[in-house]
């Protein structure tokens, strides 16, 4: 028997979503049920019946709204009497347990050393080369455990467990499945300076140096992040990560924020990256709404795939300058074009 679900959380599933419905298309009448927040019975495919008190919610009327369906057993905002997540504790030993940060002021300092070293390499050869260039983390320790305190909560309330890199499990796609030779056309090279750049990112998220960002919620777009300081054009925010499987055993799940990883000729080796237990922040960075000119324009990030070192990866990285504050934003359609954004804010 399935759970109940305690809380309504944004879902944002990246990959074979379902098409673009119509008020003709649901085959059954819905005139005795009607969504409670609009008034209406159309759009039948996306109304939902609460399991214990029988009111409809339309899946683009809650807020936040809902993409899909979920399965097994949904309960109203009512029924559930949602509250805003408990945030995680702004303790520095909880907070170095809860994102396993090493501790050791030697190798801080030394990584700062090249840290800066390789940002001011970077900068000098940007305009020509286009390089990538890593984050510049907040200066204030004590900004920084308040930003990593925002990540862990919104992990927390979404039941995740904190990871920064791909995991491989048991039952799942082996390491060995993710070759990017396989991508259908080929697969674009990460160059060796943005690998280093990459890794450095890596090494500093490590030592407790995070992006400078913040995990709000909203109560409509649902955790959300936003800038914590200016962020350069062509900047690396984060990684996308999670759990890596086949997607022919992902096909009829519904579980949130799926990611394309390879799209392979052969589509039983096409792999996805499922960060509904492992993953960092990059499940909380919003989609644009395609059907939307405003919408469009609040893009300031883009998700690429890169073949590094023979192994795909999933990067976001900033499209163009950042102002603090401002939330960030990329194209959920951006490789399938069938990620259904038209309610999207």
């Amino acid at each position: 028997m399935a759970v109940p679900k305690p809380t309504t959380m944004v879902l944002r599933r990246r990959t074979r979503a379902p098409k673009r419905y119509s008020e003709d298309e649901d085959g059954w009448g819905c005139d005795d049920v009607y969504c409670v927040r609009c008034g209406s019975g159309d759009f039948g495919s996306k109304l939902l019946l609460c399991d214990k008190c029988d009111k409809g919610y339309h899946l683009f009327c809650l807020r936040p709204i809902l993409v899909s369906v979920p399965k097994g057993y949904w309960f109203c905002p009512s029924c559930t009497n949602i509250k805003q997540p408990q945030l995680f504790p702004l303790v520095q030993t909880k907070i170095v347990d809860f994102f396993r940060i090493r501790r050791s002021s030697e190798s801080m300092e030394n990584q700062s050393n090249i840290k800066k070293r390789k940002r001011t390499c970077s900068l000098a050869v940007s305009k020509r080369k286009r390089k990538l260039l890593a984050y510049n983390p907040t200066e204030d320790p004590q900004r920084r455990l308040e930003q990593m305190a925002s990540l862990a909560t919104a992990l927390k309330a979404s039941g995740t467990e904190y990871s920064d890199g791909l995991t491989y499990r048991p039952g799942m796609a082996l390491r060995s499945a993710n070759c990017a030779a396989l991508e259908k056309g080929g697969m674009q090279i990460l160059p060796k300076e943005d690998i280093e750049t990459l890794n450095l990112c890596k090494k500093m998220m490590e030592k407790g140096e995070c992006p400078p960002l913040m995990v709000v919620f909203d109560p409509v777009e649902g955790f959300t992040v936003q800038a914590d300081r200016y962020i350069k054009d062509l900047t690396i925010i984060t990684e996308y990560v999670g759990d890596v499987d086949y997607l022919k055993n992902r096909e009829n799940d519904d579980g949130d924020s799926m990611m394309t990883l390879l799209h392979a000729s052969n589509p039983s080796k096409s792999l996805v990256i499922c960060p509904d237990k492992r993953s960092n922040i990059a499940r909380f960075v919003n989609g644009i709404n395609n059907f939307s000119p405003d919408g469009r324009k609040k893009q300031n990030v883009k998700c690429v795939r890169y073949d590094v070192n023979g192994e795909c990866r999933v990067l976001l990285i900033a499209n163009r300058d950042i102002r603090k504050g401002e939330r960030l934003y990329y194209d959920y359609n951006g490789y399938e074009h069938e990620y259904p954004t038209e309610h999207f804010v």
